[in-house]
């Protein structure tokens, strides 16, 4: 009979490539013939195929106990056969493991060939049970005869002590021992068991420093000193004394040995293991960062990658060193490898000071810039390539187009700028520029970031809020930015920075009604729901600011344009009030009212004639001084501006003290708890006991008959009071009118009332004295040069730059104890905007609006005072509520 070897197997496979699944079917075939046969030449055979076909894919587990007999076998060459198929299918669930215990012991102890055998097959088949049962004879092997015994046996020790690491304890003073071995071999399987190990628990390898020591010193092995290198570097962080006793052998190293791979092991060594710290570790820092340096001008990739990230580790301790190589690391972020680039980023990161911060970014902003198309050559470039034929040259490669680059890029740009509360920066213009470039340039989505930025800045720096709104009313006009920002990577969220910066601080611009178009585009409805709420509120905000500029500076021709804005901003907040995005909605619908009733007071404004002695003698008259313009332009301002808005504490929130005697948890509002409508039994119950009483009913309008108290027993059911507007008569609306004109009666006598002390208009002649006249002499103001929208208040040339203060620490609560208390000598100074604060103007007091005659709704009732009464008799503890009618 003829069977097939491994050799014809494979030749078997070439020749069906087509076919594989039906050879492979045929030869398995075989092959479980083959591996039944009581030859074992035959069956070492079947499972040396298998094994093959295991390496391929095919799975071998069902001819287990099979490898095992193989294993079991007296031939040398048959034994090797079977631990070769063990250690390649076998594994921790393989259930004939239980069965080779005996057969490992047996092996262990038979020839040193064998033994080498064993000792290659227990380190890939080990399990928990074996490592527990077979450890004795292992550890014996460290007392072999032949080197390469030991040798494997150390190494076999390894995996023993990963599966069971109670062995140790037991086996931990036998290696040390081979620290000292004669056989250079044993040592280094020794050292590099030893440093596998100590990643777990360094400081229980500190006893070995002695011995690690000295072969540090002796040893000429590169590949050993490395591994040496490296356990000292994981135990010298818990023994201080150790780091002295390394840095002389250690900076030996660097300096005299040419392994590339042993002198990073020495930099990364005296990184982790503290030995660049104080004085003493200064030179040899010197030395690490000049040798890492010249690996980032090597060819090699894998040198400028290791030096970068090494770099990365000295620089928090010696930036001073690193910052020497800036414009050398600087180069590794026009490198086409990826790897290379991220890791320059975060060198560049690291490097960054208050000086070098702006030359950095630039060079950063520059690589987001998109690359121009390839320009045409020149005339003369294709006649002298048609002339002499030569091979193009390669262009330079650009960075990287790719967005998670780009996304890296820009983070790290926010980062440098942001770090520490802005400590880098010198000058916020120059940052509130790039973050609006990095908007424009980015093509990623970070307007996120970019508009936290953003409003931090403006809120934080004082100084820098007249730029930020000149730059932010530009980013407002550009319709490219609008018509964009449904597009992935467009930062639309810089636009509601934008109009949160316009709105907030609008006092900063000379004409900040020329913003209202801008806020109020019809594409703006394009945006985000949270950008179109913050552009409402901010046009809100400017009308507000303007409309008072304007009541200021009141003439008759300012009201068309008045009357104009209004028209516009209903307009536009009845398309949103109609929107489905609640916020909008709430927004809009709020600030269509406001405008509805300016709408309405500038309908009946009536500007004052030509006859300006009448209007002057008719004002006389009434008991309240009308202003000259409409008395509903200060209806908005003082809503926006009664505060200023600042930074808030990271701690602000958790310091508010909660007031004594109040508990959150307890309702607000007690009756809540408690239905407001019973079922219908218990409804019908109480009528029916109503009407035992006698008590006469209640009138619709909640009044009671006479004699109708009725006395509130505890367990009643509390009955919620709801003010109803009953529909006025003519008795009540003479009422009124008598009570109205008492009013104006008490404020002409009042001498304290505002109004009548003002002495405007306390004599026709005053008219006649108002300087208008003067205003012709006044010198034409001098040509601007930029449009009257980006114009600012108070845009004057400056003759040096301003001085920008951050607030770091925020604004807290009133009343706020630190604990613990900060001591005098480092007392907070006050904040920037209590040292500079820019009051809202004052507003004059004007009476309140009353209620036309022929409107038919009823005024607002008064307020209700509620006492509590005692009530007469024995039981003094109840108490009943009374409504006094005449307050």
């Amino acid at each position: 009979m003829w069977e097939r070897t491994l050799q014809d197997l494979i030749r078997g496979l070439r020749a069906n490539k087509n076919d594989e699944a039906k050879f492979i079917a045929q030869a398995n075939e075989e092959i479980r013939r083959e591996i039944k046969s009581k030859d074992m030449e035959l069956k070492a055979a079947a499972v040396m195929k298998l094994t093959y076909l295991d390496m391929l894919g095919y799975d071998m587990s069902w001819a287990s106990f099979h490898v095992v007999e193989v294993m079991s076998s007296a031939k040398i060459h048959l034994k090797t056969v079977g631990y070769l198929a063990a250690a390649q299918s076998f594994n921790e669930d393989t259930d004939v493991l239980m069965l080779t215990t005996n057969l490992l012991k047996k092996d262990l102890s038979s020839s040193p060939a064998e033994v080498a055998i064993t000792l290659n097959g227990v380190s890939d088949i080990v399990t928990a049970d074996l490592a527990r049962d077979l450890n004795p004879e292992l550890i014996a092997m460290l007392s072999h005869s032949r080197p390469h015994i030991r040798k494997r046996a150390v190494l076999t020790l390894y995996r023993v002590c990963e599966k069971y690491p109670d062995v140790l304890r037991q086996c931990i003073t036998r290696m040390q021992e081979k620290l000292d071995d004669s056989d250079s071999s044993v040592v280094s399987a020794t050292v590099n068991v030893l440093c596998e190990l100590a990643r777990r628990n360094p400081q229980d390898y500190l006893p070995l420093a002695p011995q690690l020591f000295h072969l540090l010193t002796t040893s000429s092995n590169n590949w050993m000193l490395i591994k040496i290198v490296k356990l000292f570097g994981a135990i010298s962080p818990h023994e201080p004394r150790l780091v002295k006793k390394l840095k002389p052998p250690i900076t030996d190293l660097i300096t005299t040995t040419s392994a590339i791979s042993l002198l990073y092991e020495c930099v990364h060594t005296c990184i982790i293991g503290n030995m660049l710290q104080g004085t003493s570790g200064l030179s040899l820092a010197r030395t690490c960062v000049s040798k890492l340096a010249a690996f980032l001008q090597d060819a090699d990739q894998n040198l400028k990658y290791i030096s970068l990230l090494a770099m990365v580790k000295i620089v928090p301790t010696h930036p001073e060193l690193v910052a020497e190589h800036q414009d050398t690391i600087l180069t590794s972020v026009d490198d086409d490898d990826i790897s290379i680039r991220m890791r320059a980023l975060d060198l560049v990161t690291a490097l960054v000071t208050r000086h070098n911060l702006q030359s950095i970014v630039q060079q950063l902003l520059s690589h987001l810039v998109q690359p121009e198309g390839p320009s045409l050559p020149s005339a003369v470039q294709s006649l002298s390539q048609h002339v002499v034929p030569s091979i193009p040259s390669k262009a330079p490669s650009a960075p990287s187009q790719s967005p998670a680059y780009r996304l890296v890029l820009s983070q790290h740009i926010i980062s440098m700028c942001s770090s520490s509360t802005y400590d880098n920066v010198v000058d916020f213009e120059w940052y509130l520029s790039v973050l609006v470039d990095l908007a424009y340039i980015s093509n990623v989505d970070i307007g996120a970031q970019i508009r936290d930025q953003l409003v931090d800045v403006v809120g934080r720096v004082r100084a820098a809020r007249a730029y930020a709104v000149k730059l932010m009313v530009k980013v407002l006009s550009d319709e490219t930015l609008l018509l964009n920002a449904g597009e992935p990577g467009s930062c639309s969220e810089v636009l509601w920075a934008a109009a949160w910066i316009c709105g907030e601080f609008c006092d900063e611009l000379l004409a900040p009604e020329e913003l209202l178009p801008y806020l109020l585009h019809p594409n703006v409805t394009l945006l985000n729901p949270e950008i179109i709420a913050v552009y409402i509120q901010a046009a809100n905000k400017i009308f507000g600011y303007w409309a008072t500029e304007a009541a200021q500076q009141w003439t008759n021709d300012l009201l068309e344009k008045v009357r104009s804005a209004v028209e516009t901003m209903i307009e536009q907040m009845e398309e949103y009030v109609c929107s489905p995005h609640i916020e909008v909605q709430e927004r809009a619908a709020n600030i269509l009212q406001l405008f509805t009733f300016i709408k309405h007071d500038l309908e009946a404004y009536r500007p004052r004639g030509e006859n300006a002695l009448a209007d002057a003698l008719a004002s006389s008259f009434d008991p309240v001084d009308e202003p000259s313009f409409p008395k509903s332009l200060y209806l908005i301002r003082p809503l926006m501006s009664s505060y200023e808005l600042g930074p808030v504490a990271p701690a602000a929130q958790a310091s508010v003290p909660v007031p004594e005697g109040l508990d959150l948890d307890a309702w607000i509002v007690p009756a809540m708890q408690e239905p407001l409508v019973d079922d219908e039994s218990h409804v019908t119950e109480k009528k029916v006991k109503k009407s035992k009483k006698g008590k006469e009913k209640e009138t619709p309008n909640r009044t009671r008959g006479k004699g109708g108290k009725k006395k509130r027993k505890e367990d009643s059911t509390v009955v919620e009071l709801v003010p109803q507007e009953p529909e006025e008569t003519a008795e009540e609306q003479a009422e009124r009118e008598r009570l109205k004109a008492e009013r104006l009666e008490r404020m002409r006598e009042d001498p304290y009332y505002i109004t009548d002390e003002r002495p405007t208009r306390a004599t026709v002649s005053d008219i006649d004295s108002i300087p208008v006249v003067r205003l012709d002499d006044v010198p034409p103001p001098p040509p601007k040069e930029e449009p009257r929208l980006f114009a600012l208040r108070s845009d004057t040339s400056r003759s040096a730059p301003p001085r920008f203060v951050v607030e770091k620490e925020g604004e807290m609560p009133d009343g706020v104890v630190l604990e613990p208390p900060v001591p005098v000598s480092r007392q907070p100074t006050p904040g920037l905007f209590d040292r500079i604060s820019t009051p809202p103007p004052t507003l004059p007091s004007f009476q309140q609006y009353d209620v036309p005659n022929e409107d038919t709704r009823a005024s607002t009732p008064e307020p209700i005072k509620v006492t509590r009464a005692k009530k007469k008799g024995p039981s003094s503890a109840k108490k009943k509520r009374t409504v006094n009618p005449d307050s």
